[in-house]
């Protein structure tokens, strides 16, 4: 039977056509023995079939992510749906052609009524589990169930001004747990149905909405646009999660191993503490410059700047990387060929040239014309 699904230590660097970017990622940062959260990705196959077979899935891609799944399940130690000690995971979208903030991403998925009291035991910190859970009903509200994204930030604004309260983050425990009601009576509202309680049930429907995003208007646009074929399909990885929103030794951040607008050799990117991925992309706080974590969490700097030199070294070029830090231990979560002006282009071929990295032949053919 074909292979549709990848366990995050099959894959390598050179799979971008069937793992996509963020799968071939995942696996060559697995591969050279990197802090990954672990996972597996469904093919780009599985997606160039299901729109040619009228949105079916091919014969035997249940078998193969239910196998996958509980492998994920022995080396977490950890269950979907467990009571006790459930385990969470992010659905993520990764094509073959980087297509930023195109298609679907949800985080926090398996979270219900009552796995929420495993993260609240487990973890000690009930603010923290509700923070998630409100934040899965709204990205799940939004991608899987098409409700807007508007709809739930009202309830959450009109929420803090009953709290006289200005940021997400000053809402306490007891104020979180009426806004994951207030979500839930949203949901029923507009769909006619329950928020699905059922964690396989959620991590089914969020597989299909990121297969169903490769052809919103505006992925298709955006192909258009950039030239890339219709045709490649998207991967989706599921991925455990590992939360930057447990504390102040907790953050997420992103960065560049080099500076992409000018090509100076430093390390350039931005982070928040107790934050989630999507806090830093959606402008909701303001990032603080990543060299200002040599302040916050001198270790994890130091740790942070050993890993980046090496991936960048390894893939022998310009890095642009996504990280998380849970309770004081770094993940990586996404390694990718950054992104630079025609300037930074210059500085950087010459620069690499002069440190060894890389020859004067290659760096003719990274300058583009």
């Amino acid at each position: 039977m074909k292979k549709y699904v990848y366990f995050f230590d099959e894959g390598k660097g050179d799979m971008k056509s069937i793992l996509g970017g963020k799968g071939a990622g995942l696996a060559e940062m697995t591969r050279i023995g990197l802090s990954v959260p672990q996972g597996f990705t469904i093919t780009t196959e599985v997606c160039v079939e299901y729109y040619k077979n009228d949105k079916k899935y091919p014969q035997g891609l249940e078998e193969q992510i239910e196998e996958n799944l509980k492998k994920l399940e022995q080396v977490s130690k950890k269950a979907l749906g467990d009571a006790k000690n459930p385990l969470l995971v992010s659905v993520r979208s990764g094509a073959p052609i980087s297509m930023p903030g195109m298609m679907d991403t949800v985080l926090n998925l398996g979270l219900n009524d009552v796995t929420i009291q495993g993260i609240v035991e487990r973890t000690k910190n009930e603010r923290f589990a509700y923070d998630s859970y409100r934040r899965f009903m709204q990205m799940f509200g939004n991608v899987v169930l098409g409700i807007e994204h508007d709809k739930f930030e009202y309830l959450l604004e009109e929420l803090k001004k009953e709290l006289k309260v200005k940021l997400d983050t000053e809402i306490d425990c007891e104020g979180l747990k009426i806004l994951v009601e207030r979500y839930k009576k949203l949901i029923k509202k507009e769909t006619g149905k329950d928020f699905p309680q059922e964690p396989k049930v959620q991590l089914e429907r969020a597989v299909d909405a990121v297969f169903n995003s490769w052809n919103t208007k505006r992925a298709i646009t955006y192909r258009r646009i950039n030239k890339i074929p219709d045709d490649l399909g998207t991967a989706v990885n599921i991925q455990e999660m590992v939360f930057g929103n447990m504390g102040e030794d907790s953050g997420t951040g992103v960065g560049f191993t080099r500076n992409p607008s000018t090509g100076k050799k430093e390390y350039y990117g931005e982070y928040l503490l107790n934050a989630q991925g999507e806090d830093v992309v959606a402008g909701i706080r303001t990032p603080l410059p990543l060299s200002n974590l040599k302040n916050d969490l001198p270790e994890i700097y130091g740790e942070l700047i050993k890993i980046v030199t090496l991936l960048e070294k390894h893939y022998r070029d310009v890095q642009d990387y996504e990280f998380t830090i849970e309770e004081g231990k770094l993940y990586l979560l996404q390694t990718r060929t950054g992104k630079r002006t025609v300037q930074a282009a210059l500085e950087i071929a010459v620069d690499m040239v002069e440190e060894g990295i890389i020859t004067k032949e290659e760096a003719i053919l990274r300058i583009e014309p």
